[in-house]
């Protein structure tokens, strides 16, 4: 149930940050949920693997190379899903900062102790 409310709460940041960001579009609320579940599932796969492959670049730029690739994730993720467009590094970047950003205050909503 709560791996549901996360999926649901990461469609809804993504859909606010594509009102926000100029280069970051969602065809729907349907797709934003797509995307939310493809996130998750790059996040837990892939995601390891490229910081364990380029662990060398992150620890010489002091961990500033994850937001390349937390960049990388995002623009797998508009390969894959159809409606959901990234224009750019730079808004990639952006959008990846945001994202985490906007996770943290809405995850905090369902914090239970």
């Amino acid at each position: 149930m709560n791996f549901i409310l996360r999926l649901l709460l990461t469609a809804l940041a993504v859909v606010i940050l594509a009102k926000i960001l100029p280069g970051v579009s969602v065809d729907s609320y349907w797709t934003a949920i797509i995307v939310a579940l493809v996130l998750a599932l790059l996040n837990f796969i892939v995601k390891p693997l490229l910081i364990l492959f380029t662990l060398p670049v992150t620890i010489l730029t002091l961990g500033l190379f994850l937001l390349v690739i937390n960049a990388i994730i995002i623009f797998m993720a508009d390969g894959f899903v159809g409606g959901f467009d990234v224009d750019g590094w730079f808004i990639a970047i952006i959008f990846s900062l945001l994202l985490s950003l906007v996770q943290s205050l809405l995850f905090s909503i369902l914090k239970t102790d």
